[in-house]
């Protein structure tokens, strides 16, 4: 980076903070704010337009509280099966969300929709 010095532009080298990707800045404030979370979730579990966004989540979610493997410990469901169902074009079962959330500190919940959601 060039820097004026005086009346002379002169290179200096500065260091610049490694970036950090937005991954891994999501789980973070998982791991941090239970309550930011389950929003994070019921958001993702809004969006009709794209189911990719709710296997994200779940990715998310789990990274944040220790990885797929434990969590699929505490679901009592294979890790494999996790795996898949957390993978881009993986079909989970409702049981397996139902388990996961669980896991997670979480629940899967239903409300009616309301007229202003229609």
């Amino acid at each position: 980076m060039w820097v004026k010095c005086g009346s002379l532009l002169q290179m200096k080298k500065i260091k610049f903070p490694a970036s950090v990707s937005h991954d891994e800045v999501v789980i973070n404030m998982l791991r941090r704010d239970p309550a930011f979370a389950a929003e994070y979730l019921k958001a993702a579990m809004e969006d009709e337009e794209e189911p990719r966004v709710l296997q994200i989540a779940l990715r998310h979610i789990a990274a944040a509280r220790g990885g797929v493997s434990k969590v699929a410990v505490a679901a009592g469901v294979p890790r494999e099966t996790l795996n898949r169902a957390l993978m881009s074009r993986g079909a989970a079962r409702l049981s397996t969300l139902q388990a996961v959330t669980k896991a997670v500190g979480m629940k899967l919940t239903v409300e009616p929709i309301t007229a202003t959601r229609r």
